[in-house]
């Protein structure tokens, strides 16, 4: 009975995920159509580009450089992969690294292609939900996950001001005012997911207030239900996010696979800046662009960012490269820290749902 019973939980588990790839799969299409917009965009616009050039520029970049680029690339999955199997074993539900992989190329992949990074704790969930983990667990995990990622960007954003002010100055206005509205984002969703972590009962409070306000102006049918429901689940999780609040450890090491995790991804621009013969020593300056490259893209709820980081890394490395290597590096180094490594986590994910299903 307990292996049908287990089975069963298998089929249900896997059709569920299998739903929500069905609904992710016209985002992706429209992600595609929306790189290759941006790719002709950026390509068709900059006069010193040419497909000619870039290939030679590529076949020139220093090959000792982009072989941390790639490692920097991977990195950017595996200390994901890192803060969630630590949360993961401290809540008592220990997960081996190549799993905990999937769960990050999922949540990678997934928020790349829709609006606003929304699509990729909910598939995440589903596929932790999937190896034994109950969906209270993993809203844990993944809210701390979360609170840790906005955090760190956060701190090396301000870094960045503290250590190198005049790379702030070098973007023109329109990219300035997209970088501090992406400041302002990364503080608001911070402070909303540390709320959920260790204010929980503030924010049921405004739940449960604005659930009266719905049902008084009709507007929430089976009002009393939904309340029930979300009592709930509140208690529920209150559970595992005391059990969080209060390991002062864990929040420690989840900070710094996270900041490890956002270092990676800046890292990759680095090295394909010193690929193509930038100066060693504007190495910090251009982290620091980055930086700022990363926060600005989050302000436009696109997929990924598309566009908005890519107008705004062209802005900035201008200031560091002749006329004639800017698109390359912006293609260079866009291709493998987002294209190459999106690509990366939709066939981890895939093949993993597909491994399954044949067995």
């Amino acid at each position: 009975m307990k292996q049908e019973s287990r089975q069963f939980d298998d089929e249900v588990n896997s059709a569920a995920i299998e739903e929500e790839t069905h609904k992710k799969r016209r985002w992706a299409v429209l992600s595609l159509c929306l790189a290759a917009l941006t790719i002709w965009g950026v390509s068709s616009q900059w006069k010193d580009f040419s497909l000619s050039a870039f290939l030679e520029d590529l076949s020139q970049a220093d090959k000792r450089w982009m072989i941390p680029a790639v490692a920097a690339m991977l990195g950017f999955i595996v200390f994901e992969a890192c803060a969630i199997r630590c949360v993961c074993r401290a809540l008592k539900y220990p997960v081996r690294l190549p799993a905990a992989c999937r769960y990050a190329a999922a949540d990678i992949y997934f928020s790349a292609i829709t609006p606003s990074a929304t699509g990729g704790q909910p598939a995440c969930a589903l596929l932790m939900r999937r190896g034994g983990i109950p969906v209270m667990v993993s809203t844990a995990v993944l809210l701390l996950t979360l609170a840790m990622y906005a955090l760190s960007i956060l701190v090396i954003g301000f870094g960045s001001l503290l250590l190198f002010p005049r790379v702030f100055r070098v973007f023109g206005t329109p990219s300035r005012i997209l970088i501090a509205a992406g400041f302002a984002a990364q503080v608001l969703l911070a402070l909303m997911f540390s709320m959920l972590l260790w204010r929980e009962k503030l924010l049921e409070k405004l739940a449960l207030g604005l659930f009266d306000l719905l049902d008084r102006l009709h507007l929430m049918p089976h009002a009393e239900r939904r309340r029930a429901r979300l009592e709930k689940l509140t208690e529920d999780y209150r559970q595992y996010a005391s059990l969080l609040a209060g390991q002062r450890g864990l929040l420690l090491r989840s900070f710094l696979f996270n900041f490890l995790q956002r270092v990676s991804q800046l890292a990759v621009t680095v090295f394909c800046f010193l690929a193509l013969g930038g100066q060693p020593r504007r190495v910090g300056e251009i982290f620091a662009m980055q930086s700022y490259v990363v926060i600005g893209s989050y302000c436009v709820p696109l997929p990924g960012g598309m566009g908005v980081a890519d107008y705004l890394m062209l802005d900035g490395v201008e200031e560091f490269l002749p006329p004639d290597l800017v698109v390359s590096m912006e293609l260079l180094s866009r291709s493998l820290s987002f294209y190459v490594c999106v690509l990366l986590c939709g066939l981890l994910v895939f093949s993993g749902i597909y491994r399954r299903r044949a067995r």
